[in-house]
Order: structure tokens, then sequence, then C-alpha cells
């Protein structure tokens, strides 16, 4: 039973009713403090493509409103719940969002006796971040998450944060380290968020495949330098991998500041298989004809030419009009075999000079496949710690000014 003297919840909700609380409150110097003693903040998405980060901010806000105050004394209650429509809230902002939307977490919201209102929000934003890629896939950045109320000419709210909490820190290949509350000044607060990619897929599927490319190519140097099957495994290699960069085009990372640099790893190790393959191509031709130019006529011969070949020219264009003349025996044999000599002499000439090209080639071949094993080693290893451990510096807060 209500006592005489005092009033319960209801009747001071329907006097409250009648009022509209629906503007800031009002004090001496136009601002209103905003005290966030807890943010639970999580990354939903990064998006590398488009530089953007999707976050999710679950904020308790607790506020003064002297308006919604009532004497314990007539009204012997602490606490009272209202609709969230009937009173003021403050709007928050993401500054270097793209698209940000706050819902309340609830229709209804927390009025103690003293005027202090508690509330909750839900901020989703989506935040331009230029992540620093070009350690990619062993990429990690901090991106801020700045966050304001309206103010003006001061006067509007302020915002007084304590303290934040992350949760669920994996999502898709980016994982969050660590997120902090930091400011630039007074009036420019932000959540710090520490990202950093797991390295396990992109690698697999982009570097892994380029480097057994690589040394396949290398290990193609075992394969005979003649017959052509080791120009046909080079080319299908330099065509499998120009297949695997246009398939990789839309999975590869966008620009920014710091621009990716295992596009230009993947621009060398084309260079080096297009090399290797048109060296290959080179010696061989070498070991075939002894020339390392190509020409458009046949290479002259230098063996000299025997007096008995020319004496069978000039019988062979006289024989229309000379009838034959039959020699003997002995004179027969004789010429006979001296075109056998002469040509067995030609082939072994041919033969010695094809096996000099040979060696010569074979020697080259071995050359050029030390300088390529040594070479594509060092160049792996100087790569994989540009990519670990060089620093690109990008700036986060261009959006301040």
């Amino acid at each position: 039973m209500l006592q005489p003297t005092a009033l319960n919840a209801d009747v001071w909700l329907k006097r409250w009713s009648t009022k509209s609380f629906v503007t800031q409150p009002q004090s001496d110097n136009c601002t209103q403090i905003i005290r966030v003693p807890f943010i639970e903040y999580q990354t939903l998405s990064v998006n590398t493509k488009e530089l953007r980060l999707v976050s999710q901010i679950r904020a308790t806000l607790r506020w003064d409103d002297p308006d919604l105050s009532w004497d314990t004394s007539v009204y012997q209650f602490d606490e009272v719940i209202l609709p969230v429509a009937k009173v003021w809230t403050p709007e928050i902002h993401v500054t270097n969002g793209i698209l940000t939307t706050m819902k309340h977490s609830s229709n209804d919201l927390l009025v103690y006796s003293n005027g202090t209102v508690l509330h909750a929000v839900v901020i989703t934003a989506e935040v331009n971040c230029e992540v620093n890629l070009f350690n990619y896939p062993f990429a990690g950045d901090e991106c801020p998450v700045a966050i304001q109320t309206w103010a003006t000419d001061g006067c509007g709210t302020s915002l007084d944060f304590f303290d934040v909490k992350m949760v669920d820190g994996g999502h898709g290949d980016w994982e969050t380290n660590y997120v902090s509350l930091e400011k630039q000044r007074d009036d420019r607060n932000y959540i710090k968020v520490g990202l950093r990619i797991k390295y396990t897929n992109p690698f697999i599927t982009l570097m892994l495949p380029s480097i057994l490319i690589v040394l396949a190519d290398v290990v193609s140097f075992a394969l005979p330098l003649g017959g052509g099957e080791r120009n046909c495994f080079k080319v299908t290699l330099v065509l499998s991998f120009t297949m695997f960069l246009i398939i990789l085009n839309d999975v590869l990372p966008g620009d920014s500041e710091c621009s990716p640099v295992i596009r230009t790893h993947f621009c060398i190790c084309l260079i080096l298989l297009v090399l290797s393959m048109l060296v290959s191509m080179i010696l061989t031709g070498m070991a075939k004809n002894g020339s390392l130019i190509f020409c458009c006529w046949p290479k002259r011969s230098s063996t000299p030419v025997n007096s008995d070949t020319n004496d069978e020219k000039v019988d062979d264009e006289t024989k229309a009009d000379i009838s034959v003349v039959q020699l003997n025996a002995s004179e027969g044999d004789s010429r006979m075999l001296r075109r056998v000599v002469a040509f067995l002499d030609d082939l072994s000439s041919k033969s010695e000079e094809c096996d000099k090209c040979q060696r010569i080639a074979e020697t080259l071949d071995k050359i050029f496949f030390w300088c390529y094993l040594i070479l594509g080693t060092a160049y792996f290893v100087s790569m994989s710690c540009i990519m670990v451990f060089h620093d690109c510096e990008v700036n986060h807060f261009d959006f301040w000014y």
C-alpha cells in the first residue's frame, strides 16, 4: 500500500510523459559530457582490395540529465526504465568512417534518481584504412577508428572514455591482435586497432606456387640440351605461370601508399622464367648450328673445294654436247676413290665441328645453370627478408586536418 505522502513510479511517469526531453540537457557551459565506461570492439572483416575495415562497437553510455531527476523523499524509488524515443540520447559518429550506423541495443534505457542516464548503443562502421600491404602476405598494421560526437564552437557533447575490450579477434585471413584507446588531442579520440594477416593461406596460394615453378625450371636443366624436350618444358612453365598470374589478378590486394612488393616478386619470377627459356633456345641452336647468331642464309663451309669436284661439275655441264668417253678401269677407280676420301674427310670435319659446338654449348649451359641457381636462391632469400622485416610508413590520420 502506498504511503499517503509518497508517490510511486506510475505517478511520476504520468507527470513525466507530459514533458518533452528530446533535446540535449543544457548547462552553463553548453557542453554535455558523455562518459563511456566500457567499449566492446570487434573486427568484422578487412577488405584488402578496397582497403576497408568493417568494425562493430558496443558502447555503454552514461550522462547526466537534471530534467530527469526526482526527489526520492517524494517518489520512493531509485531508478526507472524509460523508452528511448522519449529521451534525448547522444549521437556517436566515426570520423573516418565511409558508412556508419548507430542502433540502440534496447528500446529502453535506465534513469537514476539523480538524473544519471545509462544506455548502450551498437555502432557498425566501414572505415577507410590505408593498410600497409607492402609486406603482403606477411602484412600487419594499425588502423584508427576515430569516434566523435556533435560539437561546434565549444558547444555540444564531449566523450570521456575509460576502457575498451576486444572480442572475437579472428575473421577470414586477418586477425586483430590488440585494441587500445588513444587520442591526438582532447577532442580527437580513436581506437587503435592492431591488425595482422594470417600468412599461411596467402603463402600457400601465392608464394609457394611461384617458388615451386622456378624450382622446376632450375631442375629442367637436367634434361638434355638437344632434342627439344627441355625447351618444350620451359615454354610450358612460362605459359603456366602466366595463366597463374591472370587467375590471381582478382585475388591480389589493391594498391595503397605502400604497394605490395609481391607484385614485383611475380614480375621478377616471370622475367627469370622467360630468360631461362630464351637462353635454353639459343644454346640449343648453338649446339646444332654452331653459331649464336641466326642468319637468313646457310653457313658457308670451311672445307676447300676439291679440284676433282670442279672437274666433275664441268663434265656435268658439257655432258649434253660431248659424247661419253670410255675410261680405262684404273683411272675410273682412282677418281672414285678420291671422291670417297673427300666425302669422308668432309663428314669427319663436320662431325668434329658439331662436337666442338656441342661441348661449347654444354659448357655455357652449365655456367648459366650455376649462375641461375645462385642468383635465384639469393633473390628468394632477399625477397623473403624484405617481405618480413621491411617497414613502410603510412599516414593513417590524413582525415584530420
